[in-house]
């Protein structure tokens, strides 16, 4: 029942190079000579990787090797690629297990109906010698999505409408569950973009239910998670309802994720930098429809384009089908794989009264850049609209051309 307290034996620990030298500080405060289970735990670099300060070399580089050498961590991912990304790639989480990690968007997996949510390093450390962690079980809110997507609609118009009407706080250590004819429509990519970005309404995990889809990603039979569903007699704190049919794009305007308008009422608004990226929307399939739109054109004078691909598995694919090409020859920067900009670290960081137009999660004050530089989030399709438009476009005109 919710409120009650529950001992688990995570499947999997995710510890990223920003939180490393803070855990090795911990676990040697604690005494820790040795973890509970090597095989359960994975280290990522990626939001100091390549280092923005010259500290993060000698500092989160080589405290995550310390970590790993003395702890027997095998799973390890240097400059690999964004640490959500990785996690469901490498299918470290899977559906129906319990992972954590050392960050927030940890809520990402859910997409895949894996119970999954962000600690500190304390309670990392504590997890990592004794092999169990305690949650509170939380409310839930249903989110049932009906109808069909539009053209040049994305997951991330859905995610952005719901967080748009929760607030920030709406959904405050609760269980966002996602049902629906439309929820099951989306592909694997859509759906960790929707949980990834529940985090922002507070909550504490995102989940999808496990369908063909995620049988068929995971390449398990769907027999083994077709148990991982919304129950019929469930309790819910309330239930939210959508046709997606009737939603057009959506944009979160500065300076807060919850603060969304429609694109209608920010079409035209100038930006100065397009940002393609981040463990949101930089997958294969985010690449996919951005270079769609972008083939055969150029970005707009006077405007940065910057394009992340989510891990290298990503990158290398999107060079075989020639999106990275298309990028280049409209004009845009392509970086290697990491959190980048997203978390204010290298590539395309702002100045005062800047506009940047992000496929991220957050544009809290100062995130991508100084505390004026104004931060607006959107799809992949509004994004690509924008860098060749210079101003807040419609990516449909676009797409029906393609």
């Amino acid at each position: 029942e919710p409120g009650d307290i529950v001992i688990t034996r995570p499947d999997m620990f995710m510890i990223h190079d920003i939180y490393t030298p803070y855990l090795v500080d911990t676990l040697q405060r604690m005494g820790a000579e040795s973890i509970d289970d090597p095989d359960r735990v994975t280290i990522i670099w990626d939001h100091c990787m390549p280092a923005a300060v010259a500290k993060n070399d000698s500092e989160h580089y080589d405290a995550g090797l310390e970590l790993a050498e003395k702890f027997g961590i095998r799973k390890l991912h240097i400059g690999q690629g964004i640490c959500h990304s990785i996690m469901h790639e490498e299918k470290y989480a899977r559906p129906g297990e319990v992972a954590t990690a050392t960050d927030s968007h940890t809520t990402t997996y859910g997409g895949a109906g894996v119970f999954c949510s962000g600690i500190g390093t304390a309670e990392m450390a504590a997890a990592l010698i004794t092999g169990e962690l305690w949650f509170k079980v939380p409310n839930a809110i249903k989110i049932v999505l009906n109808g069909h997507l539009q053209e040049g609609v994305l997951s991330k118009d859905v995610i952005l409408k719901i967080l748009g009407d929760l607030r920030a706080d709406g959904g405050q250590y609760k269980s966002l569950e996602f049902t629906g004819p439309a929820a099951h429509e989306m592909s694997m990519e859509a759906r960790f973009t929707v949980a990834n970005m529940a985090l922002e309404a507070g909550a504490k995990c995102g989940l999808f239910e496990a369908d063909e889809k995620t049988a068929e990603y995971y390449g398990i039979p769907l027999e083994d998670i077709d148990w991982i569903c919304v129950d019929e007699d469930a309790k819910y704190e309330k239930v939210l309802t959508y046709d997606v049919g009737e939603l057009e794009p959506q944009l979160s305007c500065p300076q807060g994720v919850d603060n969304v308008h429609p694109l209608s009422e920010v079409l035209g608004t100038e930006m100065d930098e397009v940002y393609l990226g981040s463990c949101t929307n930089g997958s294969i399939e985010d690449l996919a429809i951005a270079a769609k739109i972008m083939e055969g054109k150029k970005v707009a004078d006077g405007l940065r384009f910057i394009v992340v691909p989510a891990t290298n598995r990503v990158f290398k694919e999107a060079i075989e089908r020639g999106y990275i090409k298309t990028f280049i020859e409209a004009g845009g920067v392509i970086c290697h794989p990491c959190c980048g900009l997203c978390c204010g670290m290298p590539y395309g960081l702002m100045t005062d009264d800047e506009r940047i137009l992000s496929t991220a999660n957050r544009n809290f004050i100062g995130r991508q850049g100084t505390k004026k530089t104004k931060s607006y989030l959107c799809s992949p399709a509004v994004a690509a609209a924008t860098a060749i438009a210079g101003v807040v476009a419609a990516p449909v005109k676009h797409l029906m051309l393609s």
